[in-house]
């Protein structure tokens, strides 16, 4: 999976839009236990999220991949633009 969005949300969750036009939401809440995501726990360091494609990272250092994020993500639909060429 490739991410094209990732938006944070309220209650350490991020709403993740994949390049082929799924959705999904994902929580990092598990993650908060684990040293390099400490710093998380504050929102105002969790929404600053940044997308590299195949990761997610933050300021802390803290990261992600797609792959953990797609197998563990709770899909909530397609892309509207997708879902309509369908």
């Amino acid at each position: 999976m490739r991410i094209a969005e990732v938006h944070p949300q309220p209650d350490r969750v991020l709403s993740i839009i994949a390049e082929d036009g799924r959705i999904g939401l994902f929580d990092v809440t598990p993650y908060l236990e684990f040293d390099v995501f400490e710093e998380l726990r504050d929102h105002a360091e969790f929404v600053k999220v940044s997308n590299g494609g195949y990761f997610i990272e933050w300021e802390c250092g803290a990261d992600l991949s797609a792959d953990t994020i797609e197998a563990r993500w709770q899909a909530v639909g397609e892309d509207a633009a997708k879902a309509l060429a369908h």
